[in-house]
Parts: structure tokens; C-alpha cells; sequence
């Protein structure tokens, strides 16, 4: 009787201790090598997307005697983001120190300093299944990018000394605090929200795009512009470029789910198929309009398809990547040739009407086709809830880009002056800034 009196009174107390035994005999993460390797390919391949993609996709877009600034600019920024992610970059966008659940505290706006010259960092650190160096790498080319896309909206005018300060500041006051609020965990702004973005519809496109629109603004137009026809000077280089983008995109978005799964295979999959779908629209609406198909109409509908279906990458089906790609490729072919002419603003190589346009049209897309009754593989249940979701998060994102972008460029043209002289604009950039040529004449 004793016994069982015993039995039935220690019941309760191994029944209460049960769950923390449990949770004291969970696995602790481990490293993957599957995982692992395929993180370290997909750092190298988004990176290879500024270097050299963009810089060719830009370069060949700008003329003969702008190349070198632009493939300068694009390598500057690249060394510059680098050293600032190392020194404070990957801290305030990712460190998660004194982060809580509600949105009222600042951690929710930005992370903290505890991770300064990436203190802390260890070769066995671990990021979910990967070394956290490998994270820490992937998410630098992400930063790099960013600042990078904007340039196309400025090209063949900014003073570099204004383009360092202005992408330095950029980074730290604009970037890192949108990466913080949107993927650095419970705790963060946009997060908690309830936003979608796989890879950086909002984060990275949306966020460079509206910059670029509120650059070319303050900059003004270049000069003879659009009176003077200022066409690509080297095609070959732009559609070089744009295969060098599709392929490093592969990483960008199937390298987001940080794993060698599934969800990586359906990322590229629905990558590849968004923007096959792009290419196709613009180059429809522009066969429909000019009775031509361009060289110049396909690469940009392509781009148009990748960045729409970079925020659902990690949640719609092939269905919806289809029709995401399809409406990017159909309106920023309007967006890209008639509504600058119309507005009159001089996007030079087409950031705002390509970047945020898709990745607008992408993030907003993303909410419905995540529902599994839209062929996709997330959790929305509410279509019209998740969309008005997404809506905000957008919301969110131009008025931060815009309105801080705004109070960079006007704090660097007070203080070192941003555009170049009448006469640099006119003797080309390469020469007056670098003192050196695309091409040898000789």
C-alpha cells in the first residue's frame, strides 16, 4: 500500500518535470554539411550578381564614355559595404539582443551594438545549420546589392565622393534598419507584422528602387535629356550581364531558405519559371505596341520577372510564379518606357521602374498566391488579410526609403555637392573623375 501510495503521489511531480526533461533532451543544432555547402555556393553566386553582373548590365547600358565610372562604382561600393557590415552592419541588422515582442521598443527598429566587429564570431558559431560566418557572408552580398541597384538611377552624374557617402550613410540608415525590421526574428517590426519576404522584395527592391527615384529627382535630369537619344553603347555587356544576374538570382532567392531542402528546390523552380514568364510579357506588349522584339526589352522583362518573385519565392507554387512574373513583365514595360517620359524624370537605366515596380507587384502578390488554395505552400489562410499585410509592409518601405533617402542627399549637397560640373557630365565621367577609358582608340 505504501509503494502505491508513493507512486500516486510522485505522479504529479514527474508529470509537471516531464515537459523540461523534454525540452533538456532536445538536440542542440547541428552543423550540415549538405546545408552548409550549398550556403557557401550561394554567397559566391549573389555576389557574382554585383560583380560582375550588374556592373556589365549597367556598364553596357550607359555610354562609351561612362563605363569605367559605373564598373568603379559598382567595385567601390562593394569593398566600402564590406568593411561597414564587418564593423557594425551585421550587428544593427541582425543582432537580436534585448529584442521583445512588442513593436514598441526600439530593438524592434534596428539591433543592437553587441555584435560590433562581429564579436563573438567563431568557427564552430552556428546559424540554424550552417557556420554563422557563411550567414554572415550570404547577407553581406545582400547589403552590397542593394546600395549597388540604386546607381542605375544616378548613373553619369554623381561626384563619387557623393556616391561613398551617400551609399555609406545609405547602408546605416536605411538598409540595415529594413533588414532588421523585416528578418531578424520575433521582436522586429515588419516581422511581427506578419510581412512576407523570402529573399528581399522589400528589404532590397522595393528600398532601392524608391531611392532611385528620389535620387534622380534631386540630381535633375542629364543634360540634353530626352531631347538627346541616349542609348545603350554596348548591348552585348548588358545582356551578359542579365545572364549573369539570372543564374546568380538562383542563390539570392533558393539560397534564402538557408538549407539544401525542399524549399530551396521550389525557390529556384519558381524562380526560373517567374522570370521565363516576365521576359515573355514585356517582350509581347512591346512586339503588340513597336511590332519589334528588343534585346534591351527581353533582359529587362527578365530582371522585372526575378525581382517580382523574390519576396514569394519561399511560398508560391509554379502557378503563381507564373502570373507574378507575367504582371511584372506586362507593367514595368510601361512603367521602364512611357511613364518616365510622361513624368519626366530621369531614371537612367530604369531602377524605380523595374525594382520597385516589381518588387511592389511581387510583395503585394506574395500574400495570395502563399495560400495553399492558390497552389501555394504557406500558411495564409486569409487572402484579403495577408494582401492588406503586405500592403502595409510596402507602405512601410516607401516612406522610410524615400523619406530618409530624401535627407541623405540633401545633407551631402549641402555639404560636398552631388552632381558634377556641366563640364565633367559632358566629357564623360571615366575621363573627368578617373582619368581613364573604357576602350583604347588607338
Amino acid at each position: 500500500m505504501r509503494s502505491k501510495r508513493t507512486s500516486l503521489i510522485a505522479l504529479p511531480l514527474l508529470l509537471a518535470t516531464a515537459p523540461a526533461a523534454l525540452a533538456q533532451a532536445a538536440p542542440a543544432p547541428a552543423l550540415n554539411s549538405g546545408d552548409t555547402a550549398w550556403m557557401l555556393v550561394s554567397g559566391m553566386l549573389v555576389l557574382m550578381m554585383t560583380l560582375p553582373g550588374a556592373a556589365l548590365f549597367y556598364g553596357g547600358m550607359v555610354r562609351t564614355k561612362n563605363l569605367l565610372s559605373v564598373m568603379m562604382q559598382c567595385f567601390a561600393i562593394t569593398a566600402l559595404v564590406t568593411v561597414l557590415w564587418m564593423l557594425y552592419g551585421y550587428s544593427l541588422a541582425f543582432s537580436t539582443a534585448g529584442m521583445q515582442a512588442h513593436t514598441t521598443n526600439w530593438h524592434s527598429l534596428i539591433g543592437g551594438l553587441d555584435r560590433v566587429m562581429l564579436a563573438g564570431l567563431k568557427p564552430d558559431s552556428l546559424y540554424q545549420t550552417v557556420p554563422e560566418s557563411v550567414f554572415v557572408m550570404f547577407q553581406l552580398t545582400f547589403a552590397i546589392i542593394t546600395p549597388v541597384l540604386i546607381i542605375g538611377a544616378y548613373a553619369e552624374r554623381m561626384k563619387f565622393s557623393a556616391m561613398l557617402w551617400f551609399s555609406a550613410l545609405w547602408l546605416t540608415l536605411v538598409y540595415l534598419p529594413v533588414a532588421h525590421m523585416v528578418w531578424s526574428g520575433p521582436g522586429s517590426l515588419l516581422g511581427d507584422l506578419g510581412v512576407l519576404d523570402f529573399a528581399g522584395g522589400t528589404v532590397v527592391h522595393i528600398n532601392a528602387g524608391i531611392a532611385g527615384l528620389v535620387a534622380c529627382l534631386v540630381l535633375g535630369k542629364r543634360r540634353g535629356w530626352p531631347q538627346t537619344h541616349m542609348p545603350p553603347h554596348n548591348l552585348g555587356y548588358t545582356v551578359i550581364g542579365a545572364s549573369l544576374l539570372w543564374l546568380g538570382w538562383f542563390g539570392f532567392n533558393a539560397g534564402s531558405a538557408v538549407a539544401a531542402n525542399g524549399s530551396a528546390g521550389m525557390a529556384m523552380l519558381v524562380t526560373q519559371i517567374a522570370t521565363a514568364a516576365a521576359a515573355i510579357g514585356w517582350v509581347a506588349v512591346e512586339w503588340a505596341i513597336h511590332k519589334r522584339a528588343s534585346v534591351l526589352g527581353i533582359a529587362s522583362g527578365a530582371v522585372a520577372g526575378l525581382v517580382a518573385v523574390t519576396p514569394a519565392a519561399g511560398t508560391a507554387g509554379p502557378a503563381g510564379a507564373l502570373l507574378i512574373g507575367l504582371v511584372a513583365g506586362v507593367v514595368c514595360f510601361f512603367t521602364a518606357t512611357r511613364l518616365k517620359h510622361r513624368l519626366r524624370y530621369d531614371d537612367s537605366l530604369d531602377v524605380f521602374g523595374v525594382h520597385a515596380v516589381a518588387g511592389i507587384i511581387g510583395a503585394l502578390l506574395t500574400g495570395p498566391f502563399a495560400s495553399p488554395k492558390l497552389g501555394g505552400f504557406g500558411t495564409v489562410s486569409e487572402l484579403g488579410g495577408q494582401l492588406w499585410i503586405q500592403a502595409k509592409g510596402v507602405g512601410f518601405t516607401v516612406v522610410w526609403s524615400a523619406v530618409l533617402t530624401l535627407a541623405i542627399l540633401k545633407l551631402i549637397d549641402r555639404t560636398l555637392g552631388l552632381r558634377v560640373s556641366d563640364e565633367q557630365e559632358l566629357i564623360g565621367l571615366d575621363i573627368a573623375l578617373h582619368e581613364e577609358r573604357g576602350y583604347n582608340l588607338s
